[in-house]
């Protein structure tokens, strides 16, 4: 059924529902086979290409029709990173509940933005914002709002601490700009992530500005931190990881309270806690965020450890006044409904109903529930990294506290450049093989090799398929080297 007339238009939801019963079988015969498909068919480019890029066409096409062209020449590059088996990125699952939401919010189609626009929506973040407070321990008293993932929940974090330190220095930045106004300084680690530089660029802060203290191991050196704080005469942001992305490792974040406390200029803390605040949830773990309770802000990803559908994050704000002056608008034609507006406290003006996808995940899984979830992935990632510490041709490059694990092959005959060279051979070899998917990335300059666990689906016996693989992995690649 094209719909193109007003024939067609007089009846538009039998479309609606005859697109939708296609996507269901789509999905079903997808979630159905996740588990024994390959993670990965490692697509190319052109095959990509081929497969999807044409003119756009004159005539319109059935819905359901459509839906099922698009998966059926797509489907090759269709990565199961919602899967048990991929250990890539930092890419959580969805949970049951939040794909049954995230699918309701497509259909009612509510603009979370206003409060008028859907006092549903609305009233739904906030109720999504006090349980994750209550998750985490955070001061009730925060406030905040859901955005597209950890970089904006970053911007949201830094946008109010630029708004809290140019007023320290004498001007708005959200009305006056920043131009022929001091500069704000930013001070981090080494470890500061790309999506919190993506941030300050975006912020006009600059990404190449920040001042940056070493982190050996990953943890911030606060002693160094001290000193480039002290360099410092005015108000200064410092940003805090909670969570290092490689290692997992966390920052002392109640000793770096204490810097800020004690800066004479007055320093607004932010912490990056895209994974890592989870921690939190687990009596087991909380005592990695100790201290984050006084931070000025908090970033983090839903699409991560909540488990819920891409896209979604969070920032929580202890100074509500200030984050509001940050994203204040105003026009004749918008009418505000006094500080209830999600709008007042994000970028977007007009946003997707994410919230709903949440909502329904923290009430399917509880406090009880995400804080099993949090110990389970913890036991996978012990599992794995114990594994790694007795197998021959691998070995771990740093502690994994948390929920990641950095790792190598090594081999004795090698020098630098070909151990580097034997891991990144070693990724893309485990990425085509299909069975399971990791990353690579680069610790202390040279290459390595991450596994991030922290999907609800993930098992024991994943986990040892991953092993099975890197294991296998690394027979095949020596044989290779030994016909060579």
């Amino acid at each position: 059924m094209m719909i193109s007339t007003d024939r067609d238009l007089a009846d538009p939801f039998t479309a609606t529902l005859s697109a939708l019963d296609r996507a269901h079988d789509l999905a079903r015969d997808y979630l159905l086979g996740l588990a024994d498909r390959p993670v990965s068919r490692v697509a190319t480019a052109q095959q990509m290409i081929d497969a999807l890029d044409e003119p756009l066409p004159d005539e319109g096409a059935d819905p359901a029709e459509a839906v099922a062209e698009w998966y059926r020449r797509a489907e090759p590059g269709i990565v199961a990173s919602g899967g048990p088996r991929f250990f890539g990125f930092v890419n959580g699952g969805a949970t049951p509940a939040a794909v049954a939401g995230d699918w309701l919010a497509s259909a009612i189609d509510q603009n979370a933005g206003p409060w008028l626009s859907s006092p549903a929506a609305a009233q739904t973040e906030w109720t999504v914002l006090r349980w994750l407070k209550e998750l985490f321990g955070l001061p009730a008293e925060w406030v905040g709002g859901l955005t597209t993932g950890a970089t904006m929940a970053n911007f949201v974090g830094l946008a109010t601490g630029r708004q809290w330190v140019g007023n320290r220095l004498g001007f708005d930045p959200a009305a006056d700009g920043l131009g022929g106004h001091p500069a704000i300084p930013v001070v981090s680690s080494t470890e500061i992530h790309a999506s919190t530089r993506k941030a300050l660029a975006m912020l006009g802060l600059g990404r190449a500005n920040v001042r940056l203290a070493p982190a050996p191991g990953g943890r911030v050196d606060l002693s160094a931190l001290a000193t480039l704080l002290a360099e410092i005469d005015g108000p200064a942001i410092v940003v805090a990881n909670a969570g290092e992305v490689n290692t997992g490792a966390f920052d002392d974040l109640a000793g770096i309270a204490d810097l800020c406390a004690a800066h004479p200029g007055g320093a607004w803390m932010h912490v990056d806690g895209a994974f890592g605040l989870f921690a939190a949830a687990s009596p087991r773990y909380s005592h990695l965020t100790s201290g984050i309770e006084r931070a000025d802000s908090v970033a983090a990803d839903a699409h991560k450890w909540l488990n819920v559908p891409y896209d979604c994050g969070f920032a929580l704000i202890r100074d509500g006044e200030t984050l509001r002056a940050a994203f204040a608008s105003s026009g004749a034609y918008i009418a505000p409904a006094d500080g209830l507006d999600p709008f007042a406290h994000i970028p977007e003006m007009s946003r997707r109903f994410r919230a709903l996808a949440a909502w329904c995940a923290l009430k399917s899984f509880g406090r009880t529930g995400y804080r099993e979830m949090v110990e389970r992935c913890c036991a996978n990632a012990h599992q794995f990294a114990t594994w790694v510490e007795a197998a021959p041709d691998v070995e771990l490059v740093a502690p994994a506290p948390l929920n990641i694990v950095c790792f190598r092959y090594r081999n004795d005959g090698f020098d630098d450049a070909a151990t580097d060279e034997l891991n990144r051979a070693a990724v893309s070899a485990i990425q085509a093989d299909g069975r399971t998917f990791v990353t690579g990335t680069v610790w202390r300059g040279r290459a390595a090799v991450r596994a991030a666990f922290d999907n609800w689906s993930t098992t024991a016996r994943d986990v040892e398929i991953l092993q099975s693989v890197v294991a296998e992995i690394g027979h095949r690649l020596d044989s290779l080297r030994d016909q060579d």
